[in-house]
């Protein structure tokens, strides 16, 4: 009977580094979400800034539960010895969401700007 692989240190270290990226970029999206509904009061109407920062705070909490979850597929896979790693459907929706709170954003300035 032979020993259990161990996952390569490298991979997994760089997995986990991976995973703290996506705990930083849900913190940072949950700051700006909370700033623009707080800190910037002369941005566009209460409600324009309510809906664009409850945005970006639930797109700070899709950020951490997906990095968790590629985390623990990649270190599945890794203890396994799998090939297959986490495909790039959920990073696509998040990336077409964040574009879209990022064009609402444009265009709640360019309307500021206008009045």
């Amino acid at each position: 009977m032979s020993a259990p692989l161990r996952p390569d240190e490298r991979f997994t270290l760089a997995s986990e580094r991976t995973f703290l990226a996506w705990m930083r970029t849900s913190l940072g999206l949950m700051v700006a979400g909370i700033a623009v509904i707080h800190v910037v009061p002369t941005f566009s109407t209460q409600t324009v800034r309510t809906v664009i920062g409850l945005a970006m705070v639930s797109l700070s909490c899709l950020a951490a539960a997906e990095g968790f979850r590629r985390w623990r597929q990649v270190a599945k896979a890794l203890e396994s010895g799998e090939e297959e790693m986490p495909g790039p459907r959920t990073l696509a929706i998040i990336t077409v969401a964040i574009v879209a709170v990022g064009v609402a954003t444009l265009i709640a300035i360019g309307a500021d700007l206008v009045t």
